[in-house]
């Protein structure tokens, strides 16, 4: 006899709030990119889309992994714009310097979720956990290396 493992409702809701955010977060980088305009827009525009990538990806394993759990993603646009937790992104051209802060702001209201649920995650099924793991550990690196055009020595 199988077993399927059901999520409880706090399980589902955050593994929701989680996908929400990444899914905008995908959003919103694709925007930065199109838009991001100055000095060193090219190696930004291109690292945009290593974080849209990075994003999208996480955002597919987390649906895929509440498929696992008998739940049902929402993923739809309006659900996206009703209930992110990023702050919203300009509708404009941006220079690198502000799209940089900008973008890294985001990935870390993104990261701020995946923490803020992991402990309840990790309680219930730490599988799901280690996802989140992965989340924190791709986004944190992205955010360093889009923070680091920012930098000089």
């Amino acid at each position: 006899m199988t077993t399927v493992t059901t999520a409880s409702e706090k399980l589902r809701a955050n593994l929701q709030r989680v996908l929400v955010n990444l899914v905008d977060l995908h959003v919103l980088g694709k925007q930065a990119h199109w838009n991001v305009t100055g000095r060193g827009f090219r190696d930004l525009h291109l690292q945009l889309d290593e974080l849209v990538d990075v994003a999208r990806e996480h955002s597919d394993v987390v649906a895929e992994r509440m498929r696992a759990l008998q739940v049902v993603p929402d993923g739809r646009s309006e659900t996206v714009a009703a209930t992110t937790e990023l702050s919203s992104y300009p509708a404009a051209l941006v220079a690198v310097g502000d799209t940089v802060d900008a973008i890294v702001e985001r990935i870390a209201q993104t990261v701020a979720v995946a923490r803020e649920v992991h402990d309840d995650v990790d309680a219930e099924d730490p599988t799901t956990a280690d996802i989140l793991h992965e989340i924190i550990a791709d986004l944190e690196k992205q955010a360093w290396m889009i923070r680091s055009e920012n930098h000089e020595v």
